[in-house]
Formats: C-alpha cells, sequence, structure tokens
C-alpha cells in the first residue's frame, strides 16, 4: 500500500512532529515533509498555539528557498485541518499550493475535522491516503487523542521508588532515592506535561515549587493543588508563586469564605469541585482540566491521592524511578488497600523500560486505559 519511499518521508514527517514535544499544548504535536521527484522541498512542524501549523511552515520553507510545491506530495503525521481556529484551514493553503497527493498517518480525533480535511481535499482533486506509521503518530499525541476522544487528559503518575516498592521511609524521609540524573529526567517530563499536579500532603511536607528546573524550557504548566479543605499554608511556595508566572489552580471541596479570598488575592484560582463525600470529585476535575485545552497531566503526590486518582479511573500510565535499593518497611508509593484475591489485581502493561543513569525508568499503562483512540 505505501512504498519504502513513502516510510521514510513519513518517519521524517514524525521527527519534525516531535520538536513540538515540549511547545505545541493544547495543539497536536505534527510534523510536515513536502515532496516532488524524490526530493525534498519543504518541512516543518506546529508551532506554539496561535502560530504556525506544520503544513504552513512546510510551505513558507518551500518559499524561502524559492521553489514551487505544485505536483508535490505532502507528507504529515495528522489529518489536516479543516477549520477556522486561531489560523486559518491547512487544507486550504495545500490547495492553493497545487499539492497533488497527501499521505497522513492518522485522521484527526478532533470532532472539528475528523474527517472533513480528507473531504475537501478529495473534492479538489487531490489523491489522499492515511494510515501510514499511525501507531507512532497517535503515541506522540496521546494527550491529544485523550482529550479529544474521552475529553479529559492522558494522566501518568510519577513514582521514585526502591526495588521493594517504598516511596519513602516510615518518617516520610524520600530525599533522595533515586539519582540526580533521574531526578532531571523528571523535569523533562514535567516540561513535556500540559500541567503538573499534586496533593495537599506533598505541599505540607516537602513545599514543592511544582515548576520546571534543571532542563531548558519555554514555558511552565500550569500547577494543580488538589485540597479539598483549603489547608494550603498561605506561606507555601507553591502560593507565594502564584501570579508570578505559571497559574495555580486549586481544586477544593469546602472552605471557609475568608481563607478562599486570601488565596485568590495571592493569585490563585479556586475550582469548586466538591463530590458526594465533599471531598474533590476527580473524575470531574479531569472533565475541567480537559476544557482547559490539559492534554497531558503530570502528577507528582503521596500515595493517598495516588490511591485515589487510581481507584476512581482517573490514571492511564505509572512512571516510575526504580532505585537499585531497598528501604525495607517504609512508606508505599501507592496507598491502595489489599485486594481479596489475584483475580482482582489491577493489570498493567509495561510500555517502556529504560536505564537512567544507575536507575530504572518504566512507564507502566493501566489495562483498562485502553480506550477506543487511545492506544
Amino acid at each position: 500500500m505505501f512504498s519504502a519511499d513513502d516510510h521514510d518521508y513519513m518517519q521524517r514527517a514524525l521527527e519534525l512532529a516531535e520538536r513540538g514535544l515540549y511547545t505545541t499544548t493544547p495543539n497536536p504535536r505534527v510534523g510536515c515533509v513536502l515532496v516532488r521527484d524524490g526530493v525534498i522541498l519543504g518541512e516543518g512542524f506546529t508551532q506554539p498555539a496561535g502560530q504556525n501549523h506544520a503544513e504552513l511552515e512546510a510551505l513558507n520553507d518551500v518559499r524561502s528557498r524559492n521553489r514551487d510545491a505544485h505536483g508535490a506530495t505532502a507528507y504529515v503525521s495528522l489529518e489536516p485541518c479543516s477549520h477556522f481556529g486561531r489560523t486559518a484551514p491547512c487544507v486550504n493553503a495545500l490547495i492553493d499550493a497545487g499539492i497533488s497527493r497527501v499521505v497522513a498517518a492518522m485522521e484527526d480525533p478532533n470532532p472539528l475535522v475528523s474527517g472533513k480535511g480528507f473531504e475537501i481535499l478529495r473534492a479538489a482533486g487531490i489523491e489522499v491516503r492515511c494510515g501510514l506509521l499511525e501507531k507512532e503518530a497517535r503515541e506522540l499525541n496521546l494527550g491529544f487523542v485523550s482529550r479529544m476522544t474521552r475529553k479529559r487528559p492522558w494522566v501518568w503518575l510519577k513514582l521514585a521508588v526502591s526495588i521493594d516498592g517504598q516511596s519513602a521511609l516510615t518518617d516520610g524521609q524520600s530525599k533522595w532515592i533515586t539519582s540526580e540524573i533521574a531526578r532531571r529526567d523528571g523535569h523533562v517530563w514535567r516540561a513535556r506535561a500540559c500541567a503538573i499536579l499534586s496533593g495537599v500532603g506533598t505541599v505540607h511536607h516537602d513545599d514543592p515549587l511544582l515548576n520546571v528546573r534543571f532542563v531548558p524550557t519555554t514555558r511552565q504548566p500550569p500547577r494543580i493543588l488538589v485540597d479539598s479543605r483549603l489547608e494550603v499554608d498561605l506561606g507555601s511556595r507553591l502560593v507565594r508563586s502564584a501570579g508570578t508566572g505559571s497559574p495555580v489552580w486549586i481544586a477544593y471541596a469546602h472552605a471557609n469564605a475568608q481563607k478562599a479570598q486570601e488565596l485568590e488575592d495571592r493569585g490563585c484560582e479556586l475550582l469548586f469541585l466538591p463530590n458526594a463525600d465533599k471531598k474533590v470529585d476527580l473524575p470531574v476535575l479531569m472533565f475541567e482540566l480537559g476544557k482547559r485545552g490539559i492534554n497531558e497531566l503530570h502528577v507528582e503526590a503521596g500515595n493517598r491521592l495516588n490511591a485515589s486518582l487510581i481507584r476512581e479511573g482517573c490514571a492511564d500510565e505509572l512512571l516510575i524511578y526504580l532505585a537499585p535499593c531497598l528501604l525495607g518497611q517504609g512508606q508505599p508509593m501507592i496507598g491502595l488497600p489489599a485486594v481479596e484475591s489475584l483475580a482482582k489485581r489491577l493489570r498493567l502493561v509495561f510500555h517502556e523500560v529504560e536505564r537512567i543513569g544507575p536507575d530504572l525508568r518504566i512507564r507502566a499503562r493501566f489495562e483498562d486505559a485502553q480506550t477506543e483512540g487511545v492506544d
């Protein structure tokens, strides 16, 4: 169905798309390569929101080289958009440029597009093929696919643990179980995410900023605190840094009006999301984040919030940094209750295992996170 050259050019489009791994949110990461007679005429990838999509970047690259894209094939890692958003539809630009063939890795899961871009291109007499390296393209945009199909972000829980599964000593000491290299790598994942979430217990114990450090970044993701009773200290670094860069959103269920006002005065945005137990309704929070354009959510929390996210079906993946040490009895990484039988155990699938300095980075996905359109 596809030639070896088609594979090579699409692989190049995916490599370009990956350049937007940390910058395109809330848009998908897309790459485009324009080819005619075995020659790459131009290429590009999606720029930060409000700027050019990959197809326009590639066409501009063609023009900067004093070339003409007429009769070329466009290799794109996602169906070209067909609607007006912050930018004009990419299908129009491809048609106006005289593109004769479009090869896409996957259909856009956005219901505003979802096949409509292909229809417009075919109506204009352009040959359209789809499905080349689709698995790789979908993996690159798991969060975007999740938000479009499930209305919520793809959520991973970041955990640093010993080989015997402990995240801290019994007295709470956890600095540092893993190596400095692993901790830096964790910030790479913070930088990739669209938002970072933690719980009030972690803020009380560690007083984290929850921002991206140690690695270059052009943006700081919003920081989200789950704090049912608004118990966070007004002097915490998280609260003090609200309004000075990345936003701080606090999800709560009940609190006195004075504390709420004090937090808002310091620049925090409060999200009142109670459930029947007067705790934060985590599934509703996930849907709220989806409305706010959060594709990928990075969680660094304590074992109780981790357990709650898992129990309520809000976690898709574990991002585990496994240190070569034993702590004995301590605090488990996830505070789930004992299962009654092995048949009721929560099953995961190893997605990736990689050596990070002396530690291992393990990505394991919940089997029930496999939903339509999200692998």
